[in-house]
Formats: C-alpha cells, sequence, structure tokens
C-alpha cells in the first residue's frame, strides 16, 4: 500500500515541477554553489549573496552530496556568481531532488506502520494521511524545500521510540537536530522521555534519593551520552574553527519577532492588539508615534511595538519554556507510554510554534504530522487533528501567491481535507451535534466554515474593493491573525486531553527490545 501510495503522490508531484518557486530555491541552488566550490573552512563565511549558508553541518553536506548530481544537469547552477539562475534543467534537478529524497519519508512511513499491530488503520490510513500530507506538498514541492527527507528522520525515529529501541531513536533524532536545528522545539520531549525510560531503568519511580540511585543507569547513560555526541562532534568538529560564525548563522535573533508572513501564533495576535491600540488611541486624540511599528511591511527585520511592550528574544524562551512544564511533567510520570511521547512531542512543538522568536510558519507541519500518527489511534487525538491540520495547511496559502496556482492549492486543500474527514469519521462515528462536521463541536464546526469567507474575502472582495494600494498586507493578516484562535485553541484542547490521558503503556504498540 505504501509503495502504491508514494509512486502516486511522486506522479503528482512530477506534475508539479514547472509550477512557481520560491526564494528558498535560490537558497538551495546558491548553497549547492557555496558546498561545491568552497572549502569548508569558508562555508559559513561566504556572503556574497543574500542566502547565505544558515542550516547545521549536516544539511550542508546533504548540499554538497547533491551537488555533485547536479553537474550532470548544468554546470552554471555551481557558479557562486551565478545568483537567480533558473534555467530549466537547474529547475528540474532541485525538483527532483526533493522526489527523491522524500523515499526517506516514504521509509519512515512504513516504520511507523510497523509499530502497530496491523489493521487497516496502519496500513490504509495513516500511509496516506503522511504521504499526502498537504502541507508538504505545499511546501516542499511548490514552494520548494527539503522538509520530506527530516520529516522521515523524525518518523524513523519515533518508530524505534514505539519499538523501545531508545538509541536508535536518540540516534536517528540527533542527526535530524544536526539537520536542521528548528527541531530543537521538540527536543525537552525526546530529553524527558529517554531520561526517564531509559537512563532510569525501574518502571515506577519513586522521589526517594536511595531508589533514584539505584534505579538509576550509568551504564545506559553513557550509551545515551556517547551517542548524542559523537553524532555532534562528527557534524561540529570540523567547523570548531568557525564554531562562532556557525552558531551566529543557525540563531539570528536580529530578524525580529516574526517572519515577514506572520506565523498564526500569539504574537500575530499580540501585534494586532498593538495596531488596534495605535487606530484606537489616534481616534480619541492621543498623539502617538507610530514609525517604528512597521509589522505590516513585508519584511524580515526588527520592529518596535508602539504601544504595547517591545518583546525580547529571552521573554519568548522563558515563556516556551514555562508552557512546556507540565506537559514534560506528564511525561515523565506516563512511564514507558509511548503515545503519550508523542503527544508531549506534538505539544512541545505547537508551544514553540505559538511563543517562539521568528517563527516560521511552515513549522506547523512539525506537530501536524506527528500528530497524524496519533489520529489513527484514539478520537481525542483525531478531533484535534482535524481541526488543527484543516487550520494549519490552510494557513499555509499565502506562500502560494500567485493566481495561477489558486485551482492548484485549493483542490489539494479540499481532497487531503475530506480524505482526513471521511476516513477518521469511519474509524470513529461521532457527531457531536446535528449541524456540526464529523467529530467536532458546533462550535470548532462553525470556525472552519468561516474559512470560506476568509478565502472569499482574500482573494476576491479584497480586489473588488480596490483595497491591495492602501491595504496590501490585509489579507495576510488576516490569514494569520484568524488561523491565530484555531491554532492557540487547538494547543488548549491538545493540553487538556494530554494532561487528562491514564499514564498506562498503551496494547496496540508493539514492543521490541
Amino acid at each position: 500500500m505504501i509503495s502504491i501510495a508514494f509512486l502516486f503522490i511522486s506522479c503528482v508531484k512530477l506534475l508539479l515541477i514547472p509550477s512557481y518557486h520560491s526564494t528558498d530555491f535560490e537558497v538551495h541552488r546558491n548553497w549547492l554553489a557555496i558546498t561545491h566550490n568552497l572549502p569548508i573552512s569558508k562555508w559559513y563565511f561566504e556572503d556574497s549573496s543574500e542566502w547565505t549558508l544558515d542550516y547545521p553541518p549536516f544539511f550542508a553536506w546533504f548540499e554538497y552530496f547533491l551537488s555533485h548530481f547536479a553537474k550532470w544537469f548544468d554546470i552554471n547552477m555551481l557558479k557562486l556568481d551565478n545568483h537567480n539562475y533558473s534555467s530549466f534543467n537547474t529547475i528540474l534537478f532541485q525538483r527532483l531532488s526533493v522526489i527523491v529524497t522524500d523515499v526517506v519519508f516514504a521509509y519512515g512511513t512504513y516504520q511507523c506502520t510497523l509499530a502497530f499491530n496491523s489493521s487497516w488503520r496502519a496500513k490504509v490510513v495513516l500511509p496516506l494521511l503522511l504521504l499526502a500530507n498537504v502541507g508538504l506538498l505545499m511546501v516542499d514541492h511548490i514552494h520548494f524545500q527539503y522538509n520530506g527527507i527530516m520529516y522521515g528522520i523524525l518518523l524513523m525515529s519515533l518508530a524505534n521510540m514505539f519499538k523501545e529501541r531508545y538509541l536508535s531513536a536518540a540516534c536517528w533524532f540527533t542527526v535530524l537536530l544536526n539537520m536542521k536545528h528548528l527541531y530543537l522545539y521538540v527536543a525537552p520531549a525526546y530529553f524527558v522521555y529517554l531520561l526517564r525510560n531509559y537512563c532510569f531503568t525501574s518502571k515506577m519511580f519513586i522521589f526517594n534519593l536511595k531508589h533514584i540511585i539505584q534505579s538509576f543507569s550509568v551504564k545506559n547513560t553513557f550509551r545515551l551520552g556517547a551517542v548524542v555526541i559523537s553524532i555532534f562532534a562528527i557534524s561540529f568538529v570540523p567547523f570548531l574553527h568557525q564554531i562562532q560564525q556557525v552558531i551566529s548563522r543557525l540563531f539570528p535573533f536580529k530578524r525580529g519577532l516574526c517572519h515577514a508572513y506572520w506565523a498564526p501564533n500569539i504574537w500575530a495576535i499580540y501585534n494586532v492588539v498593538d495596531k488596534a491600540a495605535i487606530v484606537a488611541g489616534k481616534t480619541i486624540g492621543l498623539n502617538i508615534n507610530n514609525t517604528l511599528a512597521t509589522m505590516t511591511g513585508g519584511l524580515v527585520q526588527e520592529v518596535s511595538h508602539t504601544v504595547l511592550p517591545d518583546i525580547k528574544p529571552f521573554l519568548t524562551i522563558v515563556l516556551t519554556a514555562t508552557a512546556m512544564l507540565p506537559a514534560l511533567y506528564k511525561l515523565w510520570s506516563s512511564g514507558s507510554n509511548a503515545l503519550n511521547f508523542v503527544r508531549c512531542l506534538v505539544i512541545c512543538g505547537l508551544t514553540s510554534f505559538l511563543f517562539g522568536w521568528h517563527v516560521h510558519e511552515k513549522a506547523i507541519l512539525m506537530t501536524i504530522i506527528p500528530l497524524s500518527i496519533l489520529s489513527v489511534v484514539e478520537a481525542g487525538d483525531a478531533k484535534t487533528f482535524l481541526l488543527l491540520s484543516t487550520v494549519g495547511h490552510y494557513s499555509l496559502f499565502p506562500l502560494l501567491f500567485p493566481n495561477s496556482l489558486l485551482l492548484i492549492k485549493v483542490t489539494l486543500y479540499v481532497l487531503y481535507s475530506c480524505y482526513a474527514f471521511y476516513s477518521l469519521f469511519k474509524m470513529y462515528p461521532l457527531h457531536l451535534c446535528k449541524y456540526s462536521l464529523p467529530l467536532l463541536n458546533s462550535l470548532e464546526s462553525l470556525y472552519l466554515i468561516g474559512l470560506i469567507p476568509l478565502f472569499l474575502y482574500e482573494n476576491i472582495f479584497h480586489h473588488m474593493f480596490s483595497l491591495s494600494a492602501s491595504l496590501p498586507f490585509l489579507p495576510l493578516m488576516l490569514t494569520s491573525v484568524y488561523c491565530s484562535f484555531g491554532v492557540t485553541y487547538s494547543w488548549l484542547k491538545y493540553y487538556i486531553y494530554f494532561l487528562n490521558k491514564c499514564d498506562m503503556p498503551v496494547k496496540t504498540v508493539k514492543k521490541k527490545r
């Protein structure tokens, strides 16, 4: 089933090769050129293009590996000064490289299906929910990125965690961190679960000093540490002489609180409240200087709020860590319940998405994809998945802004959403209200239906009312803010659901040592 689904979806991806691509296409072309032409001592210093290398070393080596195949398609794409080069062969190579490396995502999907008892849920529904994820289709195969291979590595790590192969799970996740550091969002869940279930050998944890000492395994801790440190060493030792430069590239805190297109999180709401306060203040005659408040300018930069206090990076770190603590404590008390580990991972990812610094809208997939696995396990997980995936995938629409993509993105989105609702409703035939969507209550259903008038305004009425010149970023702002409420609600609902979950291990998960 997985191979057939993968081949069919790959055919769809092939049809998308000529479609629009974003500036990320030039980003990765430039990285191919950097890694192919320069010694590694200059990879993180090269800045002739604005699209400098800012991913961890393993991804840089991945680009270096690809560059040796790229030269057979078009050697000109590997010229450092050939900025914005996009010949047909260049486009063909980069598109095909994403499609081919999605094999890792398919393999990760296969490994996850093996972790569950054989059923049509694991063999049919789960592979399609993962492989046909509309967010990945939009982000990787139209907008252009390499998320598929990295989510494949994440799925392999989760599959090993289900099977209690803790060292393998840690190994794959550490590899993932060294490909894309934004997966630090979910690292706290890994740390707590591995500490509780691998470093401590007792199934029952008692807060007693003698018991803690007796149950702590120095041998296991050493093994785990050796795996993690070895992978980081392989990754970073060649760059030790320039480590400060590498770190500055990986964590550019001067990029500002929000991305150019606001991710649908707490800070989108915060920005709008600040804007509304400016308008209200001027209405009642207050002298408000808002020359610094350029948050809707569409640029990546540091900005200042006018009425509300400015948000600093340290505050976002504190808020994120504090909001994670109850979930991490719950995970600790859950023992070897691997499903609760994935639930906590989803919450950690969603918490970082809501409160983090300079969050990219694409990071919502970091929660939707693991939640896809849980959706075929219990109805409570499926409910949040349907709500979050519908809102989260819609929030990616502004990435595909050309009018020529309107029919494509709507068709893909509607087909995937309908399949998700249909398949999960067949699994859990629950109608919470007579006039509600499957598995959702009336308020949640009304909210999702509200995406329709939002879409119509953005694509028809905004232009009909000739607001494109005076308020060009209003549709983006409306999308961000509207979706922010849905994402925040999903986070709160799922957080409460997780905290109330039973701590006992789930029998549907195979346990293999």
